[in-house]
């Protein structure tokens, strides 16, 4: 009997132990709150603990319960609210859907009747918004803007408000819109004078008079101007075209009413201006001094037929002043009795003054000296005109030949897509052509009468020396040689 109480203990033991280690580990959590854990010294303590244990569970338990049934009573009562909203939200959606049915019938009959209403009129208004939209570009590209500013906001509004089948246009629009396009028509054929506002190219502004003639052309200054479509300004072109076309535009700008002048007008509104302007200037193909004409078109070879060329020059032009003084000396010699040492033919004289009595062969021989002397003199650098006047058309053959180098190497690296790869070699090639050719013509004139100058003055010296000769033959009896 002893043995099978001691059974039920342990037995009893071993099962509170295992209801208590649950126990002490939700009492041991941090989430267990307001339990304690308790230790039992012996097994009637532990019983009375895991008595008290059951007794607050119990109350727990029932707490949830109510919890539990007050949550399921709430959330039946938001899912009726659910569904008595969701049946007003379809009710409201079958109401709308209606209305959305018969609002469209409705709409249907209403533009069934503007469109008998309109009739025609829709086809005019259908051309009336392209005209206007048209008519805007044309306005904002279009010279007379200059003076009459802002036109073509009028035009886009009038576009967009003709772009709705909900509003049309009125007649005071329409007759704006027939205004502009007779003003436009009307002011394409006036030369018109305004104050208006230049914008240059460093960003200054200068208010002046403008001169527009037309739609073609714009001035200002004297200067031709141009018309900035994008910010609808009047600015400054980069640079002038060919004086005289600079000189007409300032000469119609100064002109008074009424005053017949001659102007250079560009018919394709700016187009021939643009391409004038590309061009290169004299000065930009043959080069500046201040280089030494090494940054023309011509290049090095350019500058070096330039430079010969302004030698010869300034030689022709020295040979051409020493022999019209020479030739002016000699020929008031011929008028003088007594010879001068100033001029050739007065040396010569002096010779034969010297000696007079010597035979006609010795005499002969000493003028002849004489003239020999004076010849140099008289042909000096002469020739160097005749070399350069040679010398020049070959070289501008060289650069030539170098040019056209040039350009076959751009078409071997580029090809021939690109014109402006071969622009540089092509120029090179005709600049020092033209310039050889340039400096080889005046050449060739100058040597031909310089050299004129100098044989008439020794067929002076020389016809002179043989007047003397023959007179001292005749007064010695002696025949001539």
């Amino acid at each position: 009997m002893r043995t099978m109480l001691m059974k039920y203990k342990i037995a009893l033991v071993a099962l509170l132990t295992l209801f208590a280690q649950p126990l002490v580990a939700e009492e041991a959590a941090p989430a267990a709150g307001d339990l304690e854990v308790v230790k039992a010294s012996s097994l009637d303590e532990l019983l009375d603990n895991v008595e008290q244990r059951r007794v607050v569970e119990s109350r727990e338990h029932t707490a949830r319960e109510r919890r539990f049934a007050a949550e399921k009573a709430n959330q039946a009562k938001m899912l009726q609210d659910a569904k008595d909203e969701r049946r007003r939200e379809q009710r409201r959606s079958d109401r709308l859907e209606t209305t959305f049915e018969e609002n469209e019938i409705r709409i249907g009959d209403l533009q069934e009747q503007l469109d008998k209403r309109l009739g025609s009129l829709r086809e005019l208004f259908g051309v009336l918004q392209q005209v206007a939209g048209d008519t805007r570009g044309l306005f904002e590209g279009s010279l007379i803007s200059s003076q009459y500013p802002n036109r073509g906001e009028f035009l886009g509004d009038l576009a967009k408000k003709m772009g709705t089948s909900s509003q049309l246009a009125s007649i005071d629009e329409m007759e704006s819109l027939w205004f502009e396009l007779q003003r436009e028509m009307t002011e394409s054929g006036k030369i018109s004078r305004y104050p208006g506002t230049i914008t240059r190219l460093s960003g200054d502004k200068d208010n002046t008079d403008i001169v527009r003639v037309g739609s073609f052309a714009l001035l200002g200054g004297g200067e031709y101007l141009q018309w900035n479509v994008d910010t609808q300004t009047i600015t400054e072109i980069a640079r002038q075209p060919s004086g005289r076309h600079t000189s007409t535009a300032a000469d119609l700008q100064n002109a008074q009413p009424g005053e017949i002048v001659e102007f250079s007008v560009d018919p394709t509104r700016g187009s021939l201006l643009a391409l004038l302007i590309q061009a290169a200037t004299l000065g930009e193909r043959v080069g500046s001094i201040t280089s030494g004409f090494t940054d023309g078109q011509g290049g090095i070879i350019g500058a070096i037929i330039i430079w010969v060329g302004i030698i010869a020059l300034l030689v022709a032009l020295e040979r051409v002043f020493t022999l019209f003084t020479t030739t002016k000396k000699v020929n008031a010699q011929r008028g003088s009795s007594s010879p001068s040492r100033d001029n050739p033919l007065g040396r010569v004289l002096s010779v034969y003054e010297e000696n007079k009595d010597v035979d006609v062969e010795t005499l002969e021989l000493k003028m002849g000296e004489a003239i020999l002397g004076e010849t140099p003199e008289l042909t000096k650098r002469i020739s160097f005109i005749q070399v350069i006047s040679v010398v020049a058309p070959l070289a501008g053959l060289l650069g030539t030949v170098i040019g056209m180098i040039e350009t076959f190497q751009a078409i071997t690296l580029f090809g021939t897509g690109d014109p402006k790869t071969m622009a540089g070699g092509i120029s090179t090639a005709l600049m020092t052509t033209v310039l050889g050719i340039t400096v080889a013509i005046p050449t060739t004139l100058l040597h031909q009468f310089v050299q004129g100058l100098s044989k008439d003055v020794l067929h002076i010296i020389e016809e002179q020396s043989a007047g003397l000769i023959a007179e001292h033959a005749e007064k010695s009896g002696n025949p001539i040689g």
